[in-house]
């Protein structure tokens, strides 16, 4: 029975995608950063909850340290982040180190322990990272946000140089809209008057569809997880959504520039 280790599994796509792992007989280590509040993941067979913030190195470590004394990991999947979203400029410096501190820095945090142990303990492993659409193509009013993703998308490309040697692969992950409470505990909007009126562009785009952002079930998007976890392919990126898709393509097709000023249209 393989084993995946899972952050940020407590909704949305890391507990979609630990309860396709337990259903498609895989042993889970799901973890969140309150299990005690946990009512359904704690009782399904061959899942274990741990308490883990990314924020915390003391944690991270000791956690990480625990389950590699009990379980043999063969997958991880660094889900865990959120989003900031609002001018940037009203962004504090608290905001701004939040936000790099979950999304970035607490991948990195997770991932490097993991690699060691890949690489001295079982000679091969497979990291997997959720980053975004807007890791592709940026999104306005998520400036640091899209940052995050493009520096995920980045780290897993360079890694895969160093680790190929061992037998160890990293994969991104990067969805297109979520129906998720992404836009509740999730998110995080930080308001400037001077930006409601572009907000509320986004909002109205969102619900007319001229955006053509469509919002794909976590269950969706964790078929993707689990099909990258297990296709044996040595492939970077897998796209999820089809509006997800749209965007990659079109940066493909029409360049950087030219993509932006179609985007940059959709909002003036």
């Amino acid at each position: 029975m393989k084993t995946i280790f899972i952050t940020g599994a407590s909704s949305g796509l890391g507990k979609a995608t630990a309860k396709l792992f337990q259903e498609s007989g895989w042993q889970v280590i799901a973890t969140m950063r309150n299990p005690k509040k946990e009512s359904e993941l704690n009782t399904l067979p061959n899942v274990f909850l741990y308490s883990l913030d990314v924020t915390n190195a003391t944690q991270v470590t000791s956690t990480i340290k625990e389950i590699l004394n009990q379980f043999e990991i063969d997958v991880v999947f660094n889900n865990a982040g959120y989003g900031l979203v609002g001018g940037f400029e009203a962004y504090t410096q608290e905001d701004i180190q939040r936000q790099i501190e979950t999304n970035l820095i607490g991948v990195l945090r997770i991932a490097q322990p993991f690699i060691t142990y890949f690489r001295e303990k079982r000679k091969q492993g497979l990291l997997l990272t959720t980053t975004s659409a807007v890791g592709i193509a940026a999104n306005p009013l998520a400036s640091v946000y899209s940052a995050t993703k493009f520096a995920l998308e980045g780290w897993s490309e360079a890694i895969n140089y160093e680790l190929r040697p061992f037998g160890i692969q990293s994969k991104t992950i990067a969805p297109g809209g979520m129906a998720t409470d992404y836009a509740g505990r999730s998110l995080v909007y930080v308001e400037n008057e001077a930006y409601n009126p572009l907000w509320n562009k986004m909002i109205a785009g969102f619900e007319d569809g001229s955006t053509e952002v469509h919002f794909s079930s976590p269950e969706d998007v964790a078929k993707v997880v689990l099909e990258a976890a297990t296709d044996n392919k040595a492939q970077l990126r897998y796209v999820a959504g089809p509006d997800a898709q749209k965007i990659a393509d079109d940066r493909q097709k029409l360049g950087q520039q030219h993509q932006f000023e179609q985007i940059s249209k959709l909002y003036q």
